[in-house]
This record gives structure tokens, C-alpha cells and sequence, in this order.
């Protein structure tokens, strides 16, 4: 990408300016201070100044460096809020990443009244979201897929889109969306910003760029990982061994919550198995699952109700969770790149995580590169050094109940939380998170209580109706 114009900006240069140097509006700046967003992250002190003028951008950040806010508030200072026509369109690889880009924009245009930002993903209804558009909405955030579709039926108009938004590239065109990327980008104003971020740099980045970008400028800036925040150990064992040997590191450092890569999706298949008879609470997400499968599969594993998630990079992207204690490889990727975003899922904020890779003997030097690429030392350990610490089972402290009855049907979380901690009796320190979908509402409870939570939440009322509610 060397014929591309770079601003690259260094990660301790660039973090820390306040926002209230860019040109934004008054009203943008005080809704930043409302929501307590004062100073930038790294991604946001490199990129918004190249944004806001208008230049096309390829920016290299993770989930939850701030990039969502960084490309936001670019596209919002580009509304004309008076005209209700799609001004700007994000494109994003899940409808959970989705999700959470549109929760984002819609907290950043509480500066402007009346700003409508839609979702446009699969697994809603075709026929709502066809109104919507008929009623007029600024902003869409959406999957590739179904906004092809749209596009085909012609229910979507772009004559006045200004800002284009690849939103994870690398990670859409691991999903093979290369060609539905294309379609849509071809079918927008060619005098329009684009803005495209992605955690990695693969090939087909700088094709994209070269496609569908005018004069970008870069900005990259390399994932830190503080060291006391993720302690990383590297262990050897034989290929054949890998399976069993993730089950040896777990009844050693026993996270509570544990994120682990595999590279293919049998693999996470076996993977789970081998767990799941060691009597470790597992579930797998992968691109065999449908929407609402992947939602439960995402809310157990959020909940704490499961103790380990095993993914492929592909299904894993996008995820964002909190309290996640360990990232494990199961495989050593040769990308250095992919092996530092895959570790920053621990450690966030304020937590310390661990981060566990088994290898083999021939992966040696693909440690080596990861070694130079974080700048530091990486021993390569035996697992003959491990033990387990205590022989109880490594049980999750949770369990998610399912309650049939959702939006649709006006329940809320409070009326949850008030049914358990009302007439059934249950202390607000008892109940996690809660979760309500369209059709369904997902609780957290203690794993102590769930059978009781059950039987007096399906002999009560939720909203003063009578629920099924089931544990899954």
C-alpha cells in the first residue's frame, strides 16, 4: 500500500487531545461532554482531523478503540437533518456489529433532534424496514446482504448519500462479501466520502482502496497491549495433543469467561466436544448457525451461563464482551497481526486478562514474528508445568433463563427485574444481565437459584401476564 498517502500517528502521541479542538458544532461538543467523551482516543486524534476535511480515509483499528465515534461524528457533521434522505450508509459484517454501531450513532446525534438512523441487517422483518425508508431516515447501518437486497427492489434511494462507511473490511471480505461490497459501493454517488477501517492489513484492503477510495490518506496505528494488563503464555505440545491441552489450561488458571480461536470450524466442532466431556460448559458459534441461534449462543456467553466460547476468527468478529478473563489460541496464527487483535478481546478497561496460546515445535517461528511485532519476550513454556488447582469443576456462576414474550409484547427489563425481586422474592444481587429481543427476553440469574427463578416466574405474572419461561 506504499502508493497510498500516509498520516500515520503514533498510539501515545495521539490519545489524550480534546475533542473540542476539531471543528465541530457547539452543540456536537456538548453532547460529547454529556456523555462524558472529553479527551480522544488514539484512533479518533489520527483520523477525525483527515475526516472532517473531507479526505477519503483508511484507518487500522479494533473493536472498542473509539472508531465508531471516529467515523460518527465525521458523518454527522455532513447531515443536512432537514432532508430526510439516506446522507450516509455503514456497512458492517454482523448485525451485531451492526447493532452496535447504530446504538452508537443514535448517542452521538442526540445533538440534533430528529436524526433517524435505521439498521438495515437480516433476520427482521423486510416489510418494516421498507416503511422506515418510506418515511424517511438520515443514516443506515447495515450488513452487505441486505442491502443488496434493497437496492435489487429499489426500496432504498442514494441520490443523496455523501458518506460511505466500510466499517471492519478485513473482516468482510473474510466473509466473502468482496463482491457485495462492490455492488453497493458502485451504486453510490461517485462524489461522496469514504471511509473505510479495519483491524488488519490483508491484500484485498488495498484493492478495495484502490477501487473504491479517491487519494486516501492512512492512518495506522499498531494495537498496544499493556503489559500488565494481558499476561501472555506461550505452551508446547504435540499437534495431536492441542484439543485436550485447552482443557488442561483451564482447570489451571480457571477464568470464569474464555474466548478460544480455533482456525476452522470443525475444529471448534471437536474442540467443544472434548470439553464438553471433560465436564466444561461450552458452546461453539460459527456461520452454520442461524441469527437466532448465534444471538442465544452470544447472549449465554455474555451472561457468564457459559464458561468457554469457542469461535473462528470470522464468527468472533465484532464481539465486544466485557469481563472476558482469557483469550486462548488454540492454533498460532502466522499473522501477527490477527494473533495481537485476537488477544486484545481480555484485558479491557480496567480488567487484567490472560492471554494462552499452545504451539508447536514447528511454530517456532511464527513465534518469533509475534515476539517482534509486540516487542517483547514470549518463552515458549512446557505444559508439563501446569496443574490443575482444584479438582471441582469449573462451573459457570450464572444461568439465562429464557422468557417467551419480548418488544412485541411491551416487556421491558425493569419488569423483569420487578417480577424477580417482587413476588418471587429474589435479591437484586441474584439477577445479571437482561436482555429483550423482538420475541424473547433473556435473564441472567445465579446459577444457584435458576430452577426456583423458573418455577416462581412461570407460576407468576411478567407486565401481568403469564409467561413460559425456560432455562437454556
Amino acid at each position: 500500500m506504499s502508493d497510498l498517502p500516509t498520516a500515520s500517528m503514533p498510539a501515545v502521541d495521539a490519545a489524550g487531545q480534546p475533542f473540542s479542538e476539531l471543528p465541530l458544532a457547539p452543540a456536537m461538543l456538548a453532547t460529547l461532554e454529556q456523555l462524558e467523551y472529553r479527551t480522544m482516543t488514539p484512533i479518533q486524534a489520527a483520523s477525525l482531523p483527515i475526516a472532517l476535511a473531507g479526505h477519503d480515509l483508511i484507518a487500522q483499528a479494533k473493536t472498542g478503540s473509539g472508531k465508531t465515534a471516529a467515523f460518527g461524528l465525521a458523518l454527522l457533521s455532513r447531515l443536512n437533518p432537514q432532508s430526510f434522505a439516506v446522507q450516509a450508509m455503514v456497512l458492517c459484517p454482523t448485525r451485531e456489529l451492526a447493532d452496535q454501531v447504530k446504538q452508537e450513532i443514535r448517542r452521538l446525534a442526540r445533538f440534533q433532534e430528529n436524526i433517524k438512523v435505521l439498521p438495515l441487517c437480516g433476520g427482521s422483518a423486510m416489510r418494516n424496514q421498507i416503511t422506515s425508508l418510506e418515511n424517511g431516515v438520515h443514516i443506515v447501518v447495515g450488513t452487505p446482504g441486505r442491502i443488496m437486497d434493497h437496492m435489487e427492489r429499489g426500496t432504498i434511494k442514494l441520490d443523496e448519500l455523501n458518506t460511505l462507511v466500510l466499517d471492519e473490511a478485513d473482516r468482510m471480505l473474510d466473509m466473502g462479501f468482496h463482491d457485495d461490497i462492490a455492488y453497493v459501493a458502485k451504486r453510490c454517488p461517485k462524489e461522496r466520502q469514504t471511509l473505510l477501517f479495519s483491524a488488519t492489513y490483508p491484500e484485498g484492503i488495498a484493492q478495495l482502496a484502490k477501487q473504491f477510495l479517491r487519494q486516501p490518506q492512512e492512518v495506522k496505528l499498531l494495537e498496544q497491549h499493556a503489559e500488565s494488563k494481558i499476561r501472555q503464555r506461550f505452551y508446547e505440545v504435540e499437534h495431536k495433543d492441542r484439543l485436550p491441552a485447552v482443557a488442561t489450561l483451564l482447570k489451571h488458571y480457571r477464568p470464569v469467561s474464555t474466548l478460544a480461536f480455533c482456525n476452522t470450524k470443525q475444529q471448534c466442532r471437536d474442540l467443544m466436544e472434548v470439553l464438553r466431556g471433560q465436564g466444561i460448559q461450552s458452546l461453539t458459534l460459527n456461520g452454520d448457525l442461524e441469527q437466532r441461534e448465534r444471538d442465544q449462543v452470544l447472549i449465554q456467553f455474555a451472561n457468564r451461563s457459559i464458561s468457554v466460547l469457542v469461535a473462528t476468527d470470522v464468527a468472533a468478529r465484532g464481539l465486544d464482551i466485557d469481563q472476558l478473563e482469557a483469550v486462548i489460541n488454540v492454533d498460532v496464527t502466522p499473522d501477527p497481526e490477527i494473533h495481537i487483535h485476537r488477544i486484545g478481546r481480555t484485558g479491557r478497561g480496567d480488567e487484567e486478562g490472560w492471554a494462552l496460546s499452545l504451539c508447536s515445535s514447528g511454530d517456532r517461528r511464527r513465534v518469533a514474528a509475534i515476539a517482534q511485532a509486540m516487542n517483547c519476550q514470549l518463552p515458549v513454556h512446557q505444559l508439563s508445568e501446569l496443574e490443575a488447582k482444584d479438582e471441582a469443576p469449573l462451573v459457570p456462576p450464572m444461568s439465562t433463563l429464557q422468557i417467551l414474550g419480548g418488544r412485541k409484547d411491551k416487556i421491558r427489563p425493569g419488569d423483569v427485574l420487578g417480577a424477580l425481586t417482587g413476588e418471587a422474592g429474589f435479591t437484586r444481587e441474584q439477577i445479571g444481565k437482561i436482555t429483550v429481543t423482538d420475541q424473547s427476553t433473556y435473564v441472567a440469574v445465579a446459577r444457584s437459584i435458576a430452577r426456583e427463578a423458573v418455577r416462581k416466574l412461570s407460576a407468576g405474572k411478567v407486565k401481568g401476564k403469564t409467561v413460559k419461561v425456560r432455562a437454556l
